[in-house]
């Protein structure tokens, strides 16, 4: 995949990113030595809840990672990303944002595997649902990994030789994890979470032996009050969420994940585990949360904040993708009104590549996007031009946008322009869902008008082939005409009365799309008060 050597050196002085993570596993790979045939990346997901984007983002981040580490070996040495769902966890709660929550709320303490799922008999638990669900959506990025799941890997054995060396270090274990722990909780912890021969619930009850020959522990039942003895082989018990953690880590020989912001003190807490258990931690960085529009933490037992359906829904998968490649240590809100700005940030970004010299390429999102292939730009207008096209025209037929669009931009059409037709289609699904309800017109006030009146007549001069640039610097001429304090405000009177929202495209641009002619009959309806 990556046999230039040129392209090797300049990865090596790259201040991508993901560059300077696949730097430190080639650090760790000199320290430690090569002692297996692969490096291993994994992401973790709970499925306790709909599988939510900042999931999606872990993936996306990794791969990324994955990739800059592959160039920088000349795809020498193998890599694997395990994405790993951890559905052996016990139910909690009931989410807020699932059908028949009576149906689930009988099953609390339930491995997930084990509870129904609330939406449909099709799936055979709430787990099995939700990782299809995770398991979709990665598939629909053409990601490259493989998915385990934690009930598989505890029952079928694969867990086994960890789970018998964390009885062996189990003081170690709890001497790392208790001074962590409120009084109240540390009467109770173990690492092991014993499930029930009874009742098949996980169990968070303190244990009163263990026989490391045996490979067994004792606990006493909750209910009963009576000793039971269980194996913690075999999936007869998981680990806690730390612990387990570690307990994979080790298990897996896994070299890379990173992690949210607000687990930095659980991913110390497991590497001190990890290294108890007898093996490196892996490396990885803290990346910062996702918000939601009341900058809030997104949840996906909540259900705020945006979906992967969602945002799909309105945008292509690359603006998604950056997204996710963009400041990755900052908090950032993830609503819908980040959409259009990530569309057209891709598609610049996308524009400036062909002309870049190679470090710069290196540095450019769409390389990490596209893993080092980059598609030719072929959009000759942007997301914000089309979704002001579309609420000058009041478009809802993708075929009157064409019209519009061949007018400006000569021989484009759907069948030869596929990544412009599904942004016709974006902007129009998303200017009715979004722009069309929050717009709001004005009348213009008297100096307003009068400037408004003298931009129509200066656009009837102009010659109809005239380019947006020059259509730019008569719409600024007309402004300077007048007296505004500053060309801010003739500008905001522009989109206020003609387009009936407070910001919008560069007008020339606008105009240059939309036709001069078009443009002056949109004036005189402002002017008339037609358009509100």
């Amino acid at each position: 995949m990556f046999e230039d050597l040129a392209l090797r050196e300049a990865a090596l002085e790259s201040k991508a990113w993901p560059f300077e993570e696949a730097r430190k596993l080639l650090a760790r790979m000199e320290r430690r030595g090569v002692d297996r045939n692969d490096i291993l990346f994994e992401t973790g997901y709970g499925p306790s809840g709909l599988p939510h984007i900042g999931t999606f983002g872990e993936v996306a981040r990794t791969t990324m990672v994955r990739t800059a580490f592959r160039l920088l070996t000349g795809d020498q040495v193998p890599t694997r990303l395990l994405c790993f769902s951890d559905d052996m966890d016990g139910l909690r709660k009931v989410p807020d944002n699932v059908p028949n929550k009576e149906k689930m709320a009988a099953f609390i303490g339930k491995p997930l595997t084990r509870v129904p799922d609330p939406f449909s008999d099709e799936y055979e638990s709430f787990a099995h649902h939700n990782n299809a669900r995770l398991r979709a959506f990665l598939d629909r990025f053409d990601f490259e990994y493989e998915f385990a799941s934690s009930t598989d890997y505890y029952t079928s054995g694969r867990f086994d030789e960890a789970l018998m060396r964390m009885l062996e270090v189990y003081d170690q274990v709890m001497e790392i994890i208790l001074p962590t722990l409120g009084p109240e909780r540390r009467q109770t912890y173990s690492p092991f979470l014993p499930v029930c021969p009874r009742t098949g619930n996980v169990l968070q009850v303190p244990m009163v032996e263990r026989d490391v020959k045996r490979g067994t522990i004792v606990y006493l039942d909750p209910e009963t009050g009576g000793k039971t003895e269980v194996s913690v082989t075999g999936g007869h018990v998981k680990c806690q969420w730390k612990a387990d953690w570690a307990l994979r880590w080790f298990a897996l020989g896994v070299d890379y994940e990173m992690a949210g912001k607000d687990l930095i003190d659980s991913v110390t807490l497991s590497s001190k585990v990890c290294k108890a258990l007898g093996g490196p931690p892996p490396d990885g960085f803290n990346y910062e949360l996702f918000l939601d529009e009341n900058a809030q933490k997104i949840s996906k037992s909540k259900g705020n904040g945006l979906t992967i359906d969602e945002w799909l829904r309105y945008a292509s998968p690359e603006s998604l993708q950056l997204f996710m490649y963009q400041g990755p240590r900052k908090a950032k809100r993830l609503f819908f009104d980040v959409i259009p700005k990530n569309v057209d940030e891709y598609l610049t970004f996308l524009g400036k590549y062909s002309e870049q010299e190679l470090k710069e390429q290196l540095g450019n999102p769409v390389w990490h996007i596209h893993a080092g292939k980059p598609p030719v730009s072929d959009v000759p207008v942007t997301f914000g031009l089309l979704l002001n096209l579309v609420s000058a025209s009041n478009a809802h037929d993708a075929n009157v946008l064409w019209g519009f669009i061949g007018n400006y931009a000569g021989e484009v059409a759907p069948e030869t322009h596929t990544v412009l037709a599904a942004m016709v289609d974006y902007a129009i699904q998303y200017f009715h869902d979004f722009v069309k309800p929050t717009k709001t017109y004005r009348a213009p006030t008297d100096v307003e008008r009068a400037a408004l009146e003298q931009l129509a007549e200066t656009l009837r001069g102009l010659d109809r082939s005239s380019d947006a640039e020059a259509i730019q610097n008569a719409v600024y001429e007309v402004g300077k005409a007048h007296p505004f304090e500053n060309l801010r405000d003739w500008f905001r009177a522009i989109y206020e009365v003609l387009l009936g929202q407070s910001q919008g495209p560069r007008f020339g641009s606008f105009i240059a799309l939309y036709g001069i002619d078009e443009t002056i009959a949109l004036i005189e309806k402002g002017l008339a008060g037609e358009l509100g």
